[in-house]
């Protein structure tokens, strides 16, 4: 009876050990990415610094900037949705800084319903956060130049359609116009290690109960 229950018994308790330690790696994981997270919130909303001479999406990705200068005009438009509000467009738009720097602002939203009015700019100043997008994948389409309308943020490909500097800064600050400025957050950066966790610990459970029912089954016949 005993060496019959050994091997199912065995590999139960392997089977169990391994999922529930893939449980507590992803708590522990949980905690990191918590703690990431925070510290990312904390960068978003810290005070803002002049616009650096050099950026670059690996060190100044949500870096908080305020910078002077004149919106010229020079725009295209990114089709996106809000929940609540329906389909709109941000409106990307050069931004001539006081120091000759020709840089990208999303300016915000604008509803589908208001798109084709006039969205001229009045701020020349504007605070908002860097960033760098990664929204571009193989199933984007190409953006629809002679109508201005592309459907994702490609930071460089805006740029060079724009003849700006591959810099885009997101207001967090009114640029007129009745454009409503779409602040960057940590909310796009996934977060599910508890569900991964909870799925792992499930699994053990029901490994557990498997290898029970096979231990019942074994000492029923052998009963």
């Amino acid at each position: 009876m005993i060496g019959r229950l050994m091997i199912p018994l065995m590999f139960g308790a392997i089977g169990v050990g391994i999922l529930l330690g893939l449980g507590f790696w992803q708590l522990s994981r949980l905690a990191e990415k918590e703690a990431y997270l925070a510290d990312l919130e904390a960068r978003i909303v810290a005070p803002p610094r002049a616009l650096p001479a050099v950026v670059g999406p690996t060190v100044d990705t949500f870096l908080p900037v305020i910078t002077t200068g004149t919106f010229t005009g020079e725009a295209l438009n990114v089709l996106v949705s809000r929940k609540q509000i329906g389909p709109g467009v941000r409106i990307i738009e050069v931004f001539l800084t006081d120091t000759g720097r020709r840089i990208l602002v999303d300016r915000g939203f604008v509803a589908e319903a208001d798109r084709q009015a006039e969205h001229t700019a009045t701020a020349n100043e504007v605070t908002g956060n860097l960033h760098w997008p990664d929204e571009v994948d193989g199933f984007t389409p190409a953006p629809d130049t002679a109508a201005g309308l592309w459907f994702a943020r490609d930071v460089p490909a805006m740029a060079a359609a724009l003849n700006a500097d591959p810099v885009l800064l997101v207001a967090r600050s009114e640029t007129g116009g009745g454009v409503a400025p779409l602040a960057v957050d940590a909310s796009g950066t996934p977060n599910d290690h508890l569900e991964y966790a909870i799925t792992w610990f499930s699994l053990a459970v029901v490994w557990a109960g498997m290898t029970g029912l096979l231990v019942w089954r074994i000492r029923r016949r052998t009963a």
